[in-house]
């Protein structure tokens, strides 16, 4: 790392405002300043940003794979390479996701966590570990693994979390036996409880909200929105976390998961403070069209990717993303038509206030790790830094 950086003639986005023609001063790895024109900084490496603009680094905090390889593959290097892979796209921070899965398949993927996190210098900071199942309602499984799913299970989820201290978030559904007490315990333990792959309606979302799920996974992914029961219409999660103002969402903006319409109806309602963007990606994130595979090298399931995402081999279902952080802005930008400035918060600041790192991450601000991302107008990636070092420069 180098000890002092100054980063020039770039268009700065802070968290309130853009400034034309300003720096970033960096030292021992911690922004120490933000002025505007060409200040001195005796010693600093200097680059020129050209007139681009400066962000704080994306925070994925809902991302499965990329470049060929799958965090559930359970090997240190498979996490080293999707680390890298992300940060060529501008993801400067992520938290590693897991898939419905055997159990042993999930330990070694939780151990592979520990070791590459010490590894790993030359990707995304590897933040926390976000489970995603095994405790959802099997109606809305997607392409997670029906052999595995299954009800909360105590003495399963407290094991857990007593021997891997690196879990930050676990997904499952509220309305299933024993998942208040389970999303108790995970607030206990400062752990996100996140709803996922749900059949819950209002009643039952409100319910789960009050006892700390407060963040809905993958909006409009694999939950009910207006539902009958017995000839009545119910309010699903969706018009939950529409009504509940203080529900945060995340959302796959690759431009297939939600149309335009979506987008622009979730920005309207829930604003950027209350929005993450998030890639949701799987091993064929920056590869080659074709098929692939959802999951680990040992169970997972053959999909195939065209038209810019991952599809079940019957073409019935969407199977994961292949988007790369830098596509999400692009498209929020260009189909979403948001102001870049919003954007940027719901792609650092507000993933960030979710995951609770914002006193060190998601913006550019004094104090904070020097997570930094140059690009262009066409939001292409040219320069990614990770708490001072430069992990990838076009």
């Amino acid at each position: 790392m180098l000890s002092k950086i100054k980063i020039f003639n770039g268009k700065v986005i802070t968290p309130y405002t853009i400034m034309e023609n300003a720096s970033v001063l960096v030292s021992e790895g911690k922004i120490i300043g933000i002025e505007e024109g060409n200040p001195s900084f005796p010693g600093a490496l200097e680059i020129d940003a050209k007139g681009q603009y400066i962000s704080s680094g994306f925070i994925d905090i809902h991302i499965h794979g990329g470049g060929g390889s799958d965090f559930m593959d359970g090997t240190p290097e498979a996490f080293l390479n999707i680390a890298e892979t992300h940060a060529k796209y501008g993801t400067s921070s992520m938290f590693p996701t897991t898939l419905t899965a055997e159990q042993g398949d999930l330990l070694a993927t939780l151990e592979s966590f520990e070791i590459a996190k010490s590894k790993n210098t030359k990707g995304a900071n590897l933040l926390g570990m976000h489970l995603e199942g095994p405790y959802f309602a099997m109606n809305q499984k997607g392409a997670q693994d029906p052999r595995f799913i299954r009800n909360p299970d105590q003495s399963e989820y407290e094991n857990l979390i007593e021997n891997y201290k690196t879990i930050s978030r676990w997904s499952a559904a509220p309305e299933l036996p024993g998942a208040m007490e389970f999303g108790k315990f995970l607030v206990e333990n400062n752990i996100l409880p996140a709803i996922a792959h749900t059949d819950a309606i209002y009643e039952e979302a409100e319910e789960a909200f009050r006892n700390g799920y407060t963040l809905a996974t993958h909006f409009y992914s694999a939950m009910l929105g207006v539902t009958r029961r017995n000839a009545y219409r119910y309010a699903g999660v969706v018009e939950a976390a529409y009504l509940i103002d203080d529900m945060d969402v995340e959302i796959i903006a690759d431009g297939a998961h939600l149309p335009a319409p979506l987008l622009k109806l979730i920005y309207k309602i829930k604003g950027p403070k209350n929005i993450a963007l998030i890639t949701d990606a799987m091993r064929a994130a920056a590869m080659p069209e074709g098929k692939s595979l959802l999951g680990g090298l040992k169970n997972g399931v053959e999909v195939i990717v065209e038209d810019g995402v991952a599809k079940m081999p019957d073409r019935s279902s969407f199977a994961g993303s292949v988007a790369t952080f830098d596509r999400l802005v692009r498209t929020m930008l260009n189909l979403a038509e948001v102001p870049l400035l919003d954007i940027i918060t719901m792609a650092c600041l507000t993933p960030a206030r979710i995951m609770k790192v914002q006193d060190r991450k998601g913006s550019l601000e004094i104090g904070k790790d020097a997570d930094i991302v140059i690009f262009d107008n066409a939001i292409n990636i040219q320069m990614t830094m990770v708490e001072g070092r430069i992990i990838y420069q076009l």
